[in-house]
Order: C-alpha cells, then sequence, then structure tokens
C-alpha cells in the first residue's frame, strides 16, 4: 500500500514540473473555433498539473502532420481517420476517446458522421444517387468527415467522386466554407461532419440533409455509417510519466462540470474497414496490385489465353472475351470470399478487447503473482544444477530430475500466459439486448476459470421472469469481473466461511440491480468515499484504475455504480444499477 502511494505520489509531483505541453488539435471549423472548443481541456490540466504551462495549437491537416513530425506536439487531438493515418506513419498512440464534446453529446463509440447537405427548397437532390452531375462542395479529399465518409456511400451506389460528379469543388477549411457554397449557389450540395447543422438554429431553417438514415445511440441527422469519436493521443516521443498524468486528469473531467468528458480508448476498427475499402491512409498500397502477383495468381488463365490466340481470326477474339469476363467474375467472388473471411477472423479474434482493455492493469498483479512460483521453482532447480556441477556431483539422475522440474513449471508458466492472452483479445464493441441472469452467469464462470483456487460464487435470483437488458454485455461483465476479483482480494486471506462471494439481481423503479457483496474487512469512511477516484487503491500492488472505469462504464450505459458497508458490518457491497428496456437510452435510438 505504502508502495502504491509513493509511486502516485513520484508520478504526480514529476508532472507538476516545469515545462509546456503542447496539444496539437485539428481546426475543421478555424483556429478561434478550435481554441473555445477544446479549452476546457487546457483549463482542467492546467488545474491539474500546476507548474506546467498547456498551449492548444491549432492545425489543419498537413500542418498537424508536420508538427508531429518534427516533435512540435506531445499530444494530438484528431478525428479518427486522420489519427489511424497518424498511428500508422508516426506511432501515434491513443489514450482516451471523446466521450461527450463542446455541441451535441453523444456516444464514445458513435459519434462521427458526415452530412450530404443542401437548400432546404432543392428538389433535385433527394438521395445520395441523386448527386451524380451535380456540383459538390468539399473540405478537401483528406477530410475524414468533410469527404471520405460520404465517398465510402457513394462507391456502395456504384458513384465515383472523381468521375460521376459534375464539380467536385475545395473550399479548404474551415468547414463553415462548404455551407457558405451551398447557399451562394456555387455548389448543389456540399459534404459537411453530422450535427453542424443542428448546432446552429439558423443552418437548420436554411439546409436539408440528404438521405439521413437511422443511427442507434445518434442524436443528429446523418448520411453516412457513424464512427467512434475523436480520441487525444501521444506520439512516440512524449514522455510515458506525462502521458500518465494526463490521462488522470482528463478521466477525471465529469459530465456535470465540463462540457468535455473523456472514456477508455475505442475500437477504431470501422475506421480501418473504411480506409481499407477506399484504399487510402495506410491501405493506399493496395490500390495497384503488382503484374507479378496478377501472373501468379492468373497464369493458368493467362496460358489457355495464348494457346487460343495461336487458332487465330474470329474465334481467338470471341474465346477471349468470354475469358476475360469469367476472369472479372472470378476477382469479383475472390473478393467477396476475403472480405467475408476477413470479417469473421476479425469477430473471432478481437471478440473480447475493448470491454476488457480496462482490467489488465489488474490481471498483470494476478499474472505477476501465478508466476512468481513457477519462476522461482526454475530459478531454485538451475542453482542446484550450478551448485552440483561446481562441486563435481551431479549425476544424470539428479540432472534429469532437475530438468522434468523445470520443464513442469515452464508448462505451468505458459498456461498462465495462454489463460491472461485469451482474456485479452479484441471484439467489435455492440449493445444487445440480453438476459441478465445469464449474463451474470457467464461472468461468474469466467472469474473462476481464471482464478487458480476460486473462491464459491453465490448469485441469488430476484428478477421478475423475461426481464431483459439492451447494454454491452461484455462490458457489462467486465464491470462483474473487476467486483469480483475485487470481492476475492479483500477475502482470500481469511477463514474459507468467508470467501464466499454473493451476486444478487433485483428490480424496482429505477431499474436492474446486481450486488456483488464480500465479506472481507470493513473499509473506513475516509477509504469509501475515495473508491471511485483514478489510482485510490486498497491493494500494495494495485493501478487504482478498475472502479473508476467501471463507474464510466456504467454511466455510459445511463446507470450509476455504488458502493456501501454490508448491512451486517462484513465486507462491501457494490451494487450496478442499469435501466431496463423501457428506460435504457439506446432503446429505439
Amino acid at each position: 500500500m505504502l508502495g502504491a502511494w509513493l509511486c502516485c505520489w513520484a508520478a504526480l509531483a514529476w508532472a507538476q514540473g516545469g515545462g509546456t505541453v503542447r496539444i496539437g488539435v485539428l481546426a475543421y471549423l478555424g483556429a478561434d473555433a478550435a481554441v473555445e472548443e477544446w479549452t476546457p481541456v487546457a483549463t482542467q490540466l492546467r488545474r491539474a498539473l500546476p507548474g506546467r504551462a498547456v498551449e492548444l495549437i491549432s492545425l489543419d491537416h498537413a500542418a498537424l502532420n508536420e508538427a508531429a513530425q518534427a516533435r512540435r506536439v506531445d499530444f494530438i487531438i484528431t478525428n479518427p481517420g486522420h489519427y489511424v493515418e497518424l498511428e500508422s506513419r508516426l506511432g501515434a498512440s491513443r489514450i482516451l476517446t471523446l466521450q461527450t464534446g463542446s455541441t451535441l453529446p453523444t456516444s464514445a463509440w458513435q459519434a462521427v458522421g458526415a452530412a450530404v447537405v443542401t437548400l432546404a427548397g432543392n428538389p433535385q437532390v433527394q438521395r445520395l444517387a441523386d448527386l451524380r452531375g451535380q456540383r459538390v462542395a468539399v473540405v478537401g479529399k483528406e477530410a475524414f468527415s468533410g469527404y471520405q465518409l460520404v465517398w465510402r456511400e457513394l462507391a456502395a451506389e456504384g458513384i465515383d467522386p472523381a468521375s460521376d460528379l459534375r464539380q467536385l469543388l475545395v473550399v479548404g477549411l474551415p468547414m463553415d466554407r462548404v455551407l457558405e457554397a451551398v447557399a451562394s449557389g456555387a455548389a448543389d450540395a456540399g459534404f459537411v461532419r453530422a450535427c453542424m447543422v443542428e448546432s446552429r438554429p439558423e443552418w437548420r431553417q436554411r439546409f436539408r440533409v440528404v438521405a439521413p438514415r437511422p443511427e442507434m445511440g445518434f442524436a443528429c441527422a446523418t448520411s453516412t455509417r457513424v464512427y467512434p469519436n475523436w480520441p487525444i493521443a501521444t506520439l512516440r516521443h512524449t514522455d510515458p510519466a506525462l502521458a500518465r498524468a494526463v490521462t488522470i486528469a482528463l478521466l477525471e473531467m465529469r459530465a456535470g462540470d465540463s462540457p468535455i468528458t473523456w472514456t477508455v480508448p475505442a475500437d477504431y476498427q470501422s475506421v480501418h474497414e473504411m480506409q481499407r475499402e477506399l484504399k487510402i491512409g495506410p491501405y493506399a498500397n493496395l490500390r495497384v496490385p503488382t503484374l507479378t502477383a496478377l501472373a501468379q495468381r492468373y497464369w493458368p488463365w493467362l496460358a489457355g489465353l495464348l494457346g487460343l490466340i495461336a487458332l487465330g481470326g474470329v474465334y481467338t477474339l470471341h474465346v477471349e472475351r468470354q475469358v476475360q469476363a469469367r476472369t472479372a467474375d472470378l476477382r469479383q467472388a475472390a473478393r467477396e470470399r476475403e472480405e467475408l473471411e476477413a470479417r469473421l477472423r476479425q469477430s473471432r479474434e478481437q471478440a473480447e478487447h475493448m470491454a476488457r482493455l480496462s482490467v489488465l492493469g489488474e490481471l498483470s498483479g494476478t499474472l505477476a503473482h501465478e508466476l512468481n512460483q513457477p519462476l522461482a521453482a526454475i530459478g531454485n532447480y538451475a542453482q542446484s544444477l550450478i551448485r552440483r556441477v561446481d562441486q563435481q556431483r551431479l549425476s544424470p539422475d539428479a540432472a534429469r530430475e532437475a530438468a522434468s522440474e523445470m520443464a513442469g513449471q515452464a508448462e505451468r508458466a505458459a498456461g498462465v500466459l495462454s489463460r491472461i492472452r485469451a482474456f485479452a483479445r479484441k471484439r467489435v464493441a455492440q449493445r444487445q439486448v440480453v438476459d441478465p441472469v445469464a449474463l451474470v452467469h457467464e461472468a461468474v464462470a469466467l472469474f473462476r476459470g481464471m482464478q487458480v483456487h476460486a473462491p464459491p460464487v453465490d448469485v441469488v435470483d430476484k428478477l421478475p421472469a423475461g426481464t431483459m437488458l439492451t447494454v454491452d454485455a461484455l462490458q457489462v461483465q467486465q464491470v462483474l469481473l473487476n467486483l469480483l476479483k475485487n470481492g476475492w482480494d479483500a477475502t482470500r486471506h481469511l477463514p474459507a466461511e468467508r470467501q464466499q462471494l454473493t451476486v444478487t439481481l433485483r428490480r424496482d423503479t429505477s431499474g436492474v440491480h446486481i450486488a456483488v457483496r464480500d465479506r472481507g474487512e470493513p473499509l473506513s469512511t475516509g477509504q469509501q468515499s475515495h473508491l471511485f477516484e483514478p489510482f485510490f487503491t486498497t491493494k500494495a500492488d494495485g493501478m487504482g484504475l478498475g472502479l473508476s472505469i467501471c463507474r464510466s462504464i456504467a454511466e455510459a450505459h445511463g446507470g450509476r455504480l455504488d458502493a456501501s458497508a454490508a448491512e451486517d458490518g462484513l465486507g462491501l457491497q457494490f451494487t450496478l444499477t442499469l435501466p431496463d428496456d423501457d428506460r435504457n437510452p439506446t432503446r429505439g435510438a
């Protein structure tokens, strides 16, 4: 406990030292608007890191790329598409994702879309297909919501913006210029970020969003699919201690106190899929396949074609056309098969990642504990072999016995690592209707499977029949796993009758309650008041992020996470409250 407090105190003391924290932000609405939008972030960092200056640097795409490469900024705040490019080119690494911004509240996982806008009285543009042959204004071809998101939807309609539009008018930043071009008649339509029209009443009266599509959990009219919110990311040269201090400070921003809040890093796989389809950003090298690769793939057809050409004449031309048609069909079938296999593989390999990232800090403590014994045993056997060799007392039987024991301990350590890796795999986050009782039983089974000497867990179901929840199932399991592990950590040193954990499910007018109760030693009132603060922990080897992130997950679902002393005075009870289907904010969105 003392060591953990000293470590956190040292990091805070370092972060409060001199120097300037430089944050580069993408100014899609212009430099002044960017400074105004992100000032709450600078204010929070100045308050949390006294003694350090905080500078917001507003830049466009090209200038932000140059500043990041030249190490003139320590952090970047930009759109998801630009971040994925910087991640590939410069090693940018997201530390948090924007939960709510200064305009409209959004989900961190469904926050960014694009709107195709036209004048409210323009009858010629009703669908995306109507853009063919029209004049369209855009910020630039590198703009994420100002061009690329709509490009993907147009490609699905069989429209190539580069050739099928009458004119692609590039107006540059700020994005207001797109609406000005449409209003002046210089363009028939324009591409802007979704929610931009809704944020200004005077725009809503003059403009109309073309082909709006329903997106669950997204409050604005959008003509495209929605993607994760903007991240704040570090660069290769960013000091890790500074990144840690900034992460702690930004996680403390609450919706009631600030127009901007942050949450755990979102999964940007959907952005990768978009850029892969368009062959842009890190996937630009997919645009032109090499002749060698094509020859290796289709050499039987080429050989057959050469043989038919030898026959000459009209018959040869006829066969060549058929081969070309069949080759095109094969290419299309191969692409569809590869895309389907890629989606299935990603669904399997990434199914667990996002909901469980926040518990990896706790698992690192478990990993160290579980690996300590086999590593210590291997070390002891190795030292014994060395001493026997030095004393010339090493017999073949003794060497064989020691080697066998070392191999067994290594296999045990490998098994521990295998369980941890299985727990950390990625997935695509999504919400769905689930049975809360089944969800709890699955979490308990997973918890018991991850512990070497798991305690008994009693599940008490007091829910009415048919009670359902609309939640991200793996994120809720993440919360339950964290609470169960905390309860086990608090009781593992106690007698067996006090090691049992109890999970109770009940429902009232405020929603569905899932209570996890242990029978450990009670905490003081002062300790209970700090339980959900980032990096507060009562464990000697704890990181203190688990409960803070669990509360963020609960709040993202429209619920809450509370802690209270047990009625009999033994241990703590953590209660996760979630709205049922009738009150869940995602229901019908």
